[in-house]
């Protein structure tokens, strides 16, 4: 995590294309219609295994992030902190391995998995609440897997993408979503309810999922 903890310290400058994109505002999104519980992901299932601390929590209330213009800003700063912080490198070049491997970034290389987790830890950290940070799997504009970070907040839906440095609402990825974590309880994964985002549109620099 060094390396990330140095461009967090230089995040002024990291985030400031981001920012100035943003103009202290932040664009209208809505909620997502989760289903009914739905199969675990093996990955988050082993990583619980290897870091069991990290899925201990009890359940606990849904809580949305209340979203304003500094919450806004540091969304920005860790979106854009971990995309650049993070070599992308494939599961299988990283790992030696075609399980699906999900952890923090511990060496400054990863796959999607490791994007969303690192932001979604740098996040709790910085106080947002865990039942607001979730997740998420979806189709691609390929129709690859592709993992992504969804930011519940009191504003809609938002997703943190290593794709991409905008902070996009969920209607705009062009993704199909799948599955995601719920908000009470971390361990209990729910399906969409046909969710699939009408925006065909893909921005940013394209990193390996």
């Amino acid at each position: 995590m060094s390396r990330i903890a140095a461009f967090l310290l230089l995040s002024s400058l990291a985030f400031a294309g981001a920012a100035a994109q943003a103009g202290g505002a932040f664009p209208a999104s809505s909620f997502a219609v989760v289903g009914g519980e739905t199969s675990i992901p093996y990955g988050w299932l082993d990583f619980c295994q290897r870091r069991p601390r990290e899925c201990s929590q009890a359940p606990a209330p849904a809580r949305d992030a209340a979203l304003n213009a500094s919450t806004w800003r540091k969304l920005n700063r860790i979106n854009v902190t971990v995309n650049s912080a993070i070599e992308p490198v494939s599961n299988y070049d990283h790992w030696g391995t075609m399980l699906d491997h999900w952890d923090y970034s511990t060496d400054g290389k990863g796959d999607c998995k490791i994007y969303a987790l690192t932001k979604r830890k740098l996040l709790i950290e910085s106080g947002f609440p865990r039942q607001a940070l979730l997740m998420t799997i979806v189709r691609d504009l390929r129709g690859e897997g592709h993992a992504i970070l969804t930011v519940r907040t009191d504003h809609g839906d938002f997703i943190l993408d290593n794709l991409t440095d905008s902070i996009r609402p969920w209607t705009a990825t062009g993704y199909r979503f799948v599955k995601r974590q719920s908000q009470e309880d971390p361990n209990v994964w729910v399906s969409f309810s046909g969710a699939a985002s009408p925006a065909a549109s893909h921005g940013g620099t394209a990193r390996i999922n």
